[in-house]
C-alpha cells in the first residue's frame, strides 16, 4: 500500500507492521534472550516476523530450534535456573502444547519463569481473513479448551485475541511469570489474529516489573532471632534457598553467626557449601532418621516444599518450627501440612537480611555457641569420613555409584556446573560431589524424567565460558530425547559432558514396591519389571545425533581417564557422553 506525502508529494511505502511484528519486539523489549520454537502451521506470521527483523537489521532474541518441546521448556527452564531471566517458548497448537509434557510440571514446580506462546486452528475458514484454514489439520486440530492442557501448571493463561493490545498481555504475563512465587504462564493466538496489522504501541518496560521481595514485621524478626538465641540445638532446612546466589552468602553468615547447622532436604540448588563444618548433609528418600533433625529443638525452614518426610524422618514433637518460603502453604498442593509457630510468605533473601541484621546488636552466649560449633564441626567431620569410605573401588572390579562420583569430583573444578539427574543416585551425587559456590548446582527441583539435557542446553547458552556437566541415569537419558537434545548441541555449538550412571534399570520403581512391600512377593521372585537389559548402546546415539565423543566405561581403572578425555573433548568445542555401567541396587 502507498501514502501520498502532502508536503513532498513524493509516494512512500507504508511499513507493514502486525501482531507477530509487536509480539518479537516485545520480546526484545523484555529482556528475552533466546526463543526456543518447534515451529507449526500457526506460526506462519511469526516465521515472516523473523524474516522480516533480520532484513531490516531489527533486534530480536536468538530462535533456537528445538525439535521436541519438553526439549525446548527444559532448556528455557535450564537458563533460568542460572541467569533467573525468562525465556519464550514457542510450540504448536494442541499438540506442541501437549508434547510439551512432563516439562511444564518441572518448571511450575521448580518455580521457573518462562512463556509459553503456542498458536491455535485459525477461526475462520472460506478466507474472511488472511491465516485461514488452509490445511486439512486446521479442522482436526480445533479443540474446545486448548489452555486447560496446562491450566494446572500455569501461573497464567489467555488468548490473545486481536493485536491492539498484544504487548500489554504479554508485559503482564512476564510480570506475573517473574513475581514470587515464580512459573511459566501461557499464551495462544490464531493465525488471523497473528497477521493482524496493527498500529506500534511503545511501552515501558520499567513500569510492568516483577512485585518486590516481601519481609515479614519486624516483631516477627526479633521473635524468630530471640528463639534463635535460646534453641540449645537449632536447625536450618533448606532446598531452594540458593535460587538466589546471595542468599547463600546470608545464610552462612546466619549460621556462623550462631553456629547453627544446615541441612538439606533434596537440594534443587547450592543452598550452603557443602564442605562447611556446620553442613550436616542431605535428607532424600532414605528411610531413615536423621540425628540433627531428631535432635533438633527449633527448625527454621527456608524455601523447601519438602523439608522431611514424615513417616520416617522428623523432628520432635516439643520442636518449635518456623517456616518461610515464597509459598509456604503450598497452596497448589491438595494435601500438605507441617503445624508451625508461624508462617511467612517472604523473600527469604530479604529475611536473611533482617535477621543477620537484628543480631548485629543483640548479644551472645559465647560460650554456648563456640561449643556447639565445635561439636557440630566434629559431626560434619565424622560424616564426610563415613562418606569417604564409600569411595573405594571394590575388590570385584565393578563400578560403584560412589567411586563414579568420586571420580568426577577429581576431573570437574569448583566453577563447573553440575545439571543432576540421576534420582535412585541422587544422595550419592550430594555426598560425595561437593559443591562450594552458588550457581554451580541444579536439579529439575521435581519428578518429571527426561529434564537434564535440554537444561544443559539452557545452562551452556547462560554460561558459554563454563563446562557445563550433566549427570543422568540411563533412564533419564533415554526420557531427555538425546536426539534433538545433541543435534542442538552440535548446531548451535553448545557443548556439555553428560555422564550416565548406568545401572540398566529403573532402580525407582523397585525401590517404590519394595517401601511399601518390603517381604512382597516381587522381592521374593525377584522380579519388578524395571530391567533395560540388554542395554543400549546410548552414548553412539548422541553420536549419531550430533557428532558427540562417545564412550563406555565398565572397567574402574578406566573410569578416570574416560571422564579426562572426554571434558578435553568438551573444552574444545565438543559434547561428549560417558556411558558407564554401575551397580545396580
Amino acid at each position: 500500500m502507498k501514502l501520498q506525502d502532502a508536503r513532498s508529494n513524493v509516494a512512500v511505502e507504508k511499513k507493514v507492521y502486525t501482531t507477530a511484528d509487536q509480539m518479537l519486539e516485545s520480546f526484545q523489549e523484555l529482556g528475552v534472550s533466546y526463543i526456543f520454537a518447534n515451529l507449526g502451521s500457526d506460526h506462519p506470521a511469526l516465521i515472516e516476523s523473523f524474516a522480516r527483523f533480520q532484513k531490516e537489521g531489527r533486534d530480536m532474541p536468538e530462535v533456537i530450534i528445538c525439535q521436541h518441546e519438553m526439549v525446548a521448556l527444559s532448556a528455557a527452564h535450564g537458563y533460568a535456573q542460572v541467569t533467573g531471566k525468562p525465556q519464550v517458548v514457542l510450540i504448536h497448537v494442541d499438540c506442541g502444547t501437549q508434547n510439551l509434557g512432563g516439562a511444564v510440571h518441572n518448571a511450575a514446580k521448580c518455580r521457573i519463569p518462562a512463556l509459553i506462546f503456542a498458536g491455535t486452528s485459525p477461526f475462520t475458514q472460506e478466507g474472511e481473513l488472511l491465516g485461514s484454514r488452509n490445511e486439512f489439520i486446521h479442522w482436526i486440530q480445533d479443540v474446545s479448551d486448548q489452555r486447560s492442557i496446562v491450566r494446572e501448571y500455569t501461573k497464567y493463561s489467555n488468548e490473545i485475541r486481536t493485536g491492539k493490545n498484544v504487548k500489554q498481555i504479554l508485559y503482564r504475563a512476564m510480570q506475573i511469570s517473574q513475581s514470587d512465587p515464580k512459573g511459566p504462564v501461557y499464551l495462544m493466538a490464531a493465525r488471523e489474529v497473528m497477521e493482524e496489522k496493527v498500529e506500534e504501541v511503545i511501552l515501558e518496560t520499567k513500569m510492568w516489573g516483577s512485585l518486590s521481595p516481601s519481609a515479614i514485621p519486624q516483631q516477627k524478626v526479633k521473635e524468630i532471632a530471640t528463639e534463635l538465641l535460646l534453641a540449645e540445638n537449632p536447625l536450618i532446612v533448606t532446598s531452594s534457598l540458593g535460587r538466589n546466589h546471595e542468599s547463600v552468602k546470608e545464610l552462612v553468615k546466619l549460621a556462623e553467626g550462631l553456629a547453627i547447622p544446615v541441612l538439606e532436604s533434596a537440594p534443587s540448588y547450592l543452598n550452603f557449601p557443602s564442605e562447611h563444618p556446620l553442613h550436616v548433609g542431605y535428607t532424600w528418600n532414605e528411610p531413615v532418621q536423621h540425628e540433627q533433625l531428631a535432635m533438633a529443638d527449633l527448625v527454621l525452614v527456608l524455601d523447601s516444599d519438602v523439608p522431611w518426610i514424615p513417616l520416617y524422618n522428623k523432628p520432635a514433637e516439643n520442636c518449635k518450627i518456623y517456616y518461610v518460603d515464597v509459598d509456604p502453604l503450598k497452596e497448589k498442593t491438595p494435601l500438605w501440612y507441617i503445624p508451625s509457630e508461624s508462617f511467612f510468605k517472604a523473600d527469604t533473601y530479604t529475611v536473611l537480611q533482617q535477621l543477620n541484621s537484628f543480631l548485629e546488636n543483640e548479644k551472645f552466649n559465647e560460650e554456648k555457641i563456640t561449643k556447639r560449633y565445635a561439636k557440630i564441626s566434629q559431626f560434619h567431620q565424622e560424616q564426610r569420613l563415613a562418606w569417604a569410605t564409600l569411595e573405594e573401588p571394590r575388590d570385584d572390579g565393578r563400578i560403584t555409584p560412589e567411586f563414579l562420583t568420586s571420580c568426577i569430583k577429581e576431573v570437574i573444578d569448583e566453577d563447573t556446573i553440575v545439571m543432576s539427574e540421576t534420582i535412585t543416585n541422587f544422595a550419592t551425587v550430594n555426598k560425595h560431589l561437593p559443591r562450594t559456590k552458588p550457581g554451580t548446582y541444579f536439579t529439575m527441583g521435581a519428578s518429571s524424567l527426561g529434564w537434564n539435557g535440554g537444561a544443559s542446553i539452557g545452562a551452556k547458552l547462560a554460561s558459554p565460558d563454563k563446562l557445563v556437566v550433566s549427570l543422568c541415569g540411563d533412564g533419564c537419558f533415554v526420557f531427555s530425547n538425546p536426539t534433538p537434545v545433541h543435534w542442538m548441541s552440535r548446531k548451535y555449538e553448545v557443548p556439555f559432558l553428560t555422564i550416565i550412571y548406568n545401572n540398566e534399570q529403573w532402580n525407582a520403581p523397585k525401590f517404590s514396591a519394595l517401601g511399601v512391600h518390603p517381604e512382597g512377593l516381587a522381592k521374593q521372585t525377584d522380579q519388578f519389571y524395571t530391567q533395560f537389559g540388554p542395554s543400549s548402546d546410548l552414548a553412539k546415539v548422541a553420536e549419531a545425533a550430533g557428532g558427540a565423543y562417545a564412550s563406555t566405561v565398565e572397567n574402574p581403572k578406566e573410569l578416570k581417564k574416560a571422564l579426562m578425555k572426554a571434558v578435553q573433548v568438551v573444552r574444545g568445542g565438543k559434547s561428549a557422553v560417558v556411558d558407564v555401567r554401575i551397580i545396580g541396587r
